[in-house]
């Protein structure tokens, strides 16, 4: 049966196709047993989640809290005896940054607290500021030009509306989902298409660098928005933006880059009301507090990395890798985004070091797991790995500029950073050869709800690292969960939305991949 025919046939009850595309792939059935045993009755996936997220907290990619996970993490494989357990420097990233205190409020007649959060990598205050407040939104550009902002405290954005709620944020796929995915013919967007794209979102950026360079000339003492999603107390926060200039982008976190302003992300909520009692002609004056420090003593970055060598002579120095992002940002504990991930990989190369013990018998290629920071900040540690061990990329929808050795050692990647929810299949990246493969791998695991391939492409994650220099690179399909409406980078990003049951199913599922990825005769098929 061809490749394209699986994808055809998805339509049909799984309980008869399945089987038939089974046939031809072997599935180590003792190991899939040992695998279910202790990752589905004996995990320790939540207990790896407690250590980074609730020991560690959130791990901004330079900061203090990252440099004591990742620790944490090379001392667990250490413990587990996977070999060689290190960091890989990667660089430079720029100044590590940490959140000391902060506070936000109304002053005046009517005082009230502001639900807040100020934004990574934001410097700090010299002592308690006081200002007016001066809202720019909605105002055209002869209107800011003119405006007076020395000294104040800026909103940057227009009101969004809120609206309430009458369905639940947090859901599961519906057969309806996975059947539209399973039917998909492959998401990979055209030239012309991704040119569109591109132009249109350049012309956002280059519009809102326009405002912020010339709010950042007219001396303003602090900048603050609301984020473009979130409700109910959940701020989304990311990164505070530097002034601009003349060629490329600049960053807060570069050490070069001065005269960064104090950011905060306000809750929609309350920077709403501070917007419509503006608009009724009454001055508002807030009260920010904010202290800060930066670490410029080291401004190179690391990745974790470590693995379980293979033992077959002729194909032991092959590789299949395991990876996930270990950096978040920092007003929750990075939780889902991306603990589980992390946490459900390190649990798969637990439960594998698990079935050697058990059967006495290693894993025929080696095994690796790599941990990556700077994802947040583009993929910033995976594509470094890849650059130093497998090619050099000469830019998306390029072919590489470079192959390097280690590039046909490589049978494949999977990745895991979409939040908790369980593993309901895998995203092909428009790879057709392997959907028999990973078709067979799942049937052992449809009872848990994971039967679904289809040849779309998902992107903003490490495993576009892989695919964009050739080699098989893959993120499996999960459920949303509340992913995108609560979690994703946001304050609620905590231990306590993680699904325990979810990613427990996902660590023995990737665990049998990674199993059976290292154990077939020949490495995965890459794409033409």
């Amino acid at each position: 049966m061809s490749a394209r025919s699986v994808l055809t046939f998805v339509t049909i009850p799984l309980a008869f196709l399945t089987p038939l595309l089974a046939q031809g792939e072997p599935i180590d059935e003792k190991a899939v047993e040992i695998l279910r045993k202790h990752g589905l009755e004996k995990s320790q996936v939540m207990d790896h989640l407690s250590w980074m997220c609730d020991v560690h907290g959130p791990r901004l990619t330079g900061s203090p809290n990252i440099r004591r996970a990742q620790k944490w993490a090379k001392e667990t494989f250490t413990k587990w005896k996977l070999d060689n357990p290190h960091f890989e420097a990667w660089g430079p990233f720029g100044r590590g940054w940490r959140l000391d205190k902060f506070s936000v409020r109304v002053v005046g007649e009517n005082t009230w607290p502001v639900h807040a959060y100020p934004k990574a990598w934001s410097p700090g205050l010299p002592k308690k500021l006081v200002a007016e407040v001066i809202a720019v939104g909605e105002m055209t550009a002869d209107q800011l030009r003119a405006a007076d902002l020395e000294g104040k405290i800026v909103m940057m954005q227009a009101p969004r509306k809120v609206s309430e709620r009458f369905e639940g944020s947090a859901r599961r796929f519906e057969s309806d989902d996975l059947l539209e995915m399973a039917n998909a013919r492959g998401g990979v967007e055209g030239r012309r298409g991704r040119r569109a794209r591109d132009q249109s979102w350049r012309g956002r950026w280059q519009r809102r660098q326009q405002v912020i360079k010339i709010v950042y000339d007219k001396k303003p003492a602090a900048l603050l928005d609301r984020g473009s999603k979130g409700q109910s107390g959940t701020i989304f926060v990311s990164s505070a933006s530097a002034p601009p200039v003349a060629e490329g982008r600049s960053s807060a976190r570069d050490p070069n880059v001065k005269g960064v302003v104090p950011q905060f992300t306000l809750a929609v909520e309350h920077y709403n009301r501070i917007d419509r009692i503006l608009k009724k002609g009454i001055p508002v004056k807030m009260e920010l507090e904010l202290k800060t420090t930066f670490f410029d003593d080291d401004l190179m970055e690391r990745n974790v990395v470590a693995e379980i060598k293979g033992t077959d002579p002729q194909i032991g120095d092959q590789v299949v890798m395991l990876g996930a992002h270990f950096d978040s940002w920092h007003s929750g504990t990075g939780a889902t985004d991306n603990g589980c991930g992390s946490a459900v990989m390190m649990e798969a190369m637990r439960l594998i070091k698990e079935l050697t013990k058990e059967t006495g018998k290693g894993p025929r290629r080696t095994i690796r797991i790599g941990l990556w920071s700077g994802e947040e900040q583009g993929l910033l540690g995976s594509r470094a790995y890849v650059s130093k061990h497998f090619a050099v990329s000469a830019g998306r929808g390029e072919s590489p500029s470079k192959l390097l050795p280690e590039h046909k050692k490589l049978s494949g990647y999977f990745n895991l950073d979409n939040g908790t929810g369980k593993i309901r299949g895998v995203y092909l990246q428009g790879n057709e050869a392997i959907a028999p493969i990973f078709r067979a791998w799942l049937h052992p695991f449809s009872d848990l709800g994971a039967s679904t391939l289809t040849l779309n492409n998902t992107g903003g994650t490490d495993h576009l690292a892989y695919d964009r220099i050739g080699l098989p690179g893959f993120q499996f399909i999960q459920d949303p969960v509340a992913y995108s409406t609560q979690t994703h980078h946001s304050n609620m990003d905590n231990w306590d939305h993680a699904v325990a049951d979810d990613l427990k199913q996902a660590a023995t599922i990737i665990a049998s991949f990674a199993w059976h990825a290292a154990q077939r005769d020949e490495m995965l098929p890459r794409k033409k």
